[in-house]
């Protein structure tokens, strides 16, 4: 389905014309992006209905010999991520252009806005992992640019390069797993892995492919111990915050557990991760988002927390869980996208987010304090709000593990109730402590409810949460069931339910509440108790450990390796060279297998490569520079002779030439060389030197005798000997290779020998224009360097500044 394909690249190719655009429409372009976001989405609804376990999909080829096409698949899951990041997308856009100030870029912001949506499309209708990846890693580089979009702040710029940093390790991990997918499955494509299910879980690789694909799934959904990037990221614009932290990038992690579970699920190994890593984010995102007295660090923290229990939704292979997975995903993303720009609101209005300063904003902004309050009891699992369907959901699906119930499955159902139960303490806080009470506006004397343009997304996404918790069965079916399918690869048939249930999921929900209301009522307690637990060793100063580490490393490798000396970055190559091949001839055991069948050598050609030698040895012995390139010469002019008597007149030709258009241009450059030095090296530095370039020699010997002692597949002579005559029309076999077989090859190698001699004559007929002028004599010092030392460290081994 091409269709498909154009509605990925629909936001690439419009993305570079937003700045023009901008230009031309000034803050009106707004709207005009939003047309963009607004179309994919009609786009997708049209898949309503048809989507569940069977995609749809487009393939082009684009590498074949990698096994890399442009293969995009859409199913009823990948449907639900592809409604959410094209929905929230045409909200959040038209939200930013009230919000968003005239001084603002904003050409730059829809630009990044359109790459980012681009990318978050192509991730979740990848069919290909490597394809997948690429549009991962794009997503990175987006919401870097748009978390720093006020690049003069400093928190911006930090928050950027933190969550930039964590998700792109994540990414590393991705690649790498694909490329172990491969070795054990035989291709890239998901469709093809999944018929080798069998193979890729049997295989030693299964654990290790398991966890690089885990870690890039929890550093982009924000798990701990990942989660530090998220609140950093707060300090984009709310806009961004609303689009990127609510319902897209940071939920791309799910997908990818979603979609890789078919194929790797199933295990302990895959359930137990995910579902340990899940319920430990539930409990500390709540407990850290209680201890929060910024808003937007407070809705980052909450955002942690209920990641962490989507998570293992879609990591127990059940249809419980996957249903309830669909359902809090769809249910997230319309209380939180709603909150986040809400609390946008309050801030433009009261231009503070400190909650210690706001209060009573019921009677200042009712109609945002109404919205608020809804969506923060939504996210808190009240009834009859959608947030109360998803949460019994995922209860229920909790109390019957894939594996049946154990003293760990019982722990993560704690972790779960307790996490909810702090979630009910910051849903109060939003919902309560904001807005009644003592009046408290912050900086602001007047404020009041912003125009209805900016109210325009959070009162649809709250209209949302109304509707899916009174009348949820509106989405059962075309939405979260076949989510559902599309996650499972079968047809899934569940319910939900809008009224609550008598049974354990309703008691674990009536506790969690009860404890949440009873610590909001003592919550100055409940948070002093909290900030009395200082952990000697936490995630962020983990994280600015690490980065002062690869400071001092990286400072301590330029010290030791930046030496300013040519001969030095020499050896250093050419170490790295010896242990390259060394390493892969042992690993692949050709190092062990060295034939010596080669051909006889004449006396001329003994001759020869004994005055070959003997002018090598001249040329590292002479202290005269003209001496020193007369002997070089005498190599060159000996190599070519050396290609003529083994029957390569093209090879000695282009050497010949080569090898005076060299000589030449030494010739020109040596007068401005520093002299060479009179000092001696030491014993040391010369044995190294020596042994380095006995090394080197070594190194040839060996690879030529390697690659002649295994030869992986016929060689080609016989094929000239054979169709010389046919194919070229030509008895002189050389002839016909270099004029027919290879007549590209030979063309290539008179372009390059032309603009060598072009360069010569540029240099020669320049300096004939330049004679009578004032001219530096030989004696004067060389000209200025950067650095004193390293021109001082060139002199003395002869190097050119």
């Amino acid at each position: 389905m091409s269709s498909l394909f154009a509605s990925v690249m629909l936001p690439f190719i419009l993305a570079p014309w937003v700045p023009a655009l901008y230009r031309k429409a000034g803050r009106r372009v707004g709207f005009l992006v939003a047309v963009v976001p607004v179309s994919l989405f009609v786009y997708y609804l049209g898949f309503l209905g048809e989507l569940g376990s069977e995609p749809v999909g487009f393939r082009l080829p684009w590498i074949p010999l990698l096994g890399v096409d442009l293969s995009f698949a859409l199913d009823g899951f990948g449907l639900l991520f592809a409604l959410l990041i094209t929905g929230i997308g045409s909200l959040v856009v038209i939200y930013s252009t009230y919000y968003l100030g005239p001084r603002e870029d904003l050409g730059k912001f829809y630009l990044y806005i359109l790459i980012f949506m681009g990318a978050m499309l192509g991730v979740v209708t990848a069919d290909n992992i490597v394809l997948l990846y690429i549009f991962w890693e794009i997503t990175s580089v987006a919401s870097f640019l748009l978390i720093g979009f006020w690049h003069t702040r400093e928190e911006s710029r930090w928050g950027a390069l933190k969550a930039m940093m964590i998700t792109v390790l994540g990414g590393f991990g991705i690649l790498t797993a694909a490329v172990l997918l491969y070795v054990v499955g035989g291709s890239f494509e998901l469709s093809a892995l999944m018929e080798n299910r069998e193979a890729v879980l049997a295989s030693p690789l299964y654990v290790p492919i398991v966890l690089l694909l885990l870690l890039g799934a929890f550093t982009k959904s924000a798990q701990a111990p990942f989660h530090i990037w998220l609140p950093g990221a707060m300090a984009a614009p709310t806009p961004v915050s609303a689009y990127l932290h609510s319902a897209t990038m940071v939920k791309a992690g799910i997908f990818l557990v979603g979609r890789m579970a078919p194929l790797l699920g199933g295990t302990p190994l895959w359930y137990y991760t995910v579902s340990a890593v899940g319920a430990v984010t539930v409990f500390l995102g709540a407990f850290l988002a209680i201890r929060q007295t910024d808003l937007k660090a407070l809705l980052a923290y909450s955002t942690v927390s209920q990641l962490g229990l989507i998570m293992p939704m879609f990591a127990a292979g059940t249809e419980v869980a996957a249903l309830a997975g669909a359902a809090h995903i769809l249910n997230h993303a319309t209380f939180k996208g709603a909150l986040f720009m809400l609390v946008g609101i309050i801030d433009h209005e009261t231009h503070t987010r400190d909650l210690r300063r706001l209060g009573g904003l019921y009677k200042a902004m009712p109609v945002t304090a109404v919205l608020t309050g809804i969506a923060a009891l939504s996210m808190a699992g009240v009834w009859p709000l959608n947030g109360f369907v998803s949460k019994e959901l995922i209860f229920e699906a909790m109390l019957h593990p894939p594996f049946g119930p154990d003293v760990w499955t019982q722990a993560f159902a704690v972790l779960a109730v307790l996490g909810s139960a702090m979630t009910t303490i910051y849903c109060l806080i939003l919902a309560h402590r904001i807005n009644f009470g003592k009046p408290r506006y912050g900086d602001a004397e007047h404020p009041h409810d912003p125009p209805a343009g900016m109210l325009l997304g959070p009162v649809l996404l709250v209209g949302l949460v109304v509707l899916l918790g009174v009348y949820p069965y509106i989405a059962e079916g075309p939405i979260f069931n076949a989510a559902a399918s599309g996650h499972m690869r079968e047809e899934v048939h569940g319910h939900v339910h809008n009224v609550p249930v008598p049974g354990m999921p309703l008691a674990m929900s009536l506790i969690a509440l009860g404890l949440g209301l009873w610590g909001y009522r003592h919550l100055e307690s409940v948070r002093r108790a909290f900030d009395q637990v200082r952990p000697r060793v936490h995630a962020n100063a983990v994280y600015d450990g690490i980065l002062a580490g690869l400071d001092r490393l990286s400072r301590w490798m330029v010290r030791v390796h930046m030496t300013g000396l040519l001969r030095d970055y020499i050896a250093y190559i050419l170490l790295v060279v010896f242990l390259g091949i060394g390493l892969a001839a042992a690993a692949s055991g050709a190092a062990f297998d060295l034939r010596l069948d080669l051909a006889p050598m004449t006396f001329v050609e003994a001759v020869v490569i004994a005055l070959i030698i003997a002018g090598a040895i001249a040329v590292a012995a002479f202290r005269h520079r003209l001496a020193a390139i007369v002997a070089l010469s005498i190599v060159g002019l000996m190599v070519s002779f050396l290609y003529v008597q083994l029957r390569a007149p093209d090879l000695a030709l282009t050497q010949l030439m080569v090898e005076s258009i060299s000589t030449v241009l030494i010739l020109l450059a040596v007068r401005y060389l520093p002299p060479l030095p009179k000092e001696q090296d030491t014993a040391r530095r010369k044995a190294a030197d020596i042994a380095l370039a006995a090394g080197a020699g070594a190194l040839v010997a060996f690879l030529a005798l390697m690659t002649n002692a295994n030869r992986l597949f016929p060689s080609i002579s016989q094929y000239f000997v054979e169709n010389s005559k046919p194919l070229g029309g030509g008895s002189n076999i050389v002839n016909v290779i270099l004029v027919d077989f290879r007549g590209v090859d030979t063309m290539g190698e008179i372009t390059v020998l032309g603009i060598a001699a072009l360069s010569v004559y540029a240099l020669v007929t320049l300096r004939q224009r330049t004679r009578g002028r004032a001219e530096r004599p030989v004696d004067d010092p060389p000209v200025a360097f950067d650095d004193p030392r390293s021109a001082a460290r060139d002199a003395r081994e002869g190097e050119m500044p």
